[in-house]
């Protein structure tokens, strides 16, 4: 991924981020961690599971597709004002091969933040054997929701 140099707006965006990642119930249930945060780049594993399989036993496509969303949406949300949320307003994702593997990793990054909009690429991988192999790729635009801060578990 291309490497740029973001400056959040939020001094706390990593504790933000992972908070907000915590009030994801379905990131629990699918047994995602997030691993890494960075201004405009954000990192997801989720180990393979045998529940998270399709037909074949491979990741199942909208596993997949939600790492892609969450890894551009919470490498958007570490550029993004303090008291904001954020929410995605398009996806586009291209598979070029099969989520075989041991572990899904979603890598994303910010290619352009602006007032309101953010447009991110994700890139998807599975890791079999120890190696790393590209199983899709995504853009994302993600909207700022200016003094809307997340809802707090009740």
């Amino acid at each position: 991924m291309p490497s740029m140099n973001f400056k959040p707006r939020d001094p706390n965006f990593q504790q933000k981020v992972r908070d907000s990642f915590d009030q994801q119930q379905f990131m629990g249930h699918i047994g995602a961690q997030l691993t890494e945060v960075r201004p405009g780049y954000c990192e997801i594993r989720v180990p393979f599971q045998e529940s998270l399989t399709q037909q074949n036993a491979f990741f199942h496509a909208g596993v997949i597709s939600t790492i892609a969303d969450n890894a551009a949406g919470y490498a958007a949300f570490s550029l993004m004002a303090v008291n904001a949320s954020i929410l995605t307003v398009e996806i586009k994702l291209n598979f070029f091969s099969p989520g075989k593997g041991d572990m899904l990793i979603g890598r994303g990054q910010v290619l352009k933040s602006g007032k309101t909009l953010a447009v991110c690429r994700s890139d998807l991988f599975v890791v079999q054997n120890g190696e790393e192999k590209l199983c899709a790729a995504g853009q994302s635009t993600l909207i700022q929701l200016q003094e809307t801060p997340n809802k707090s578990k009740s």
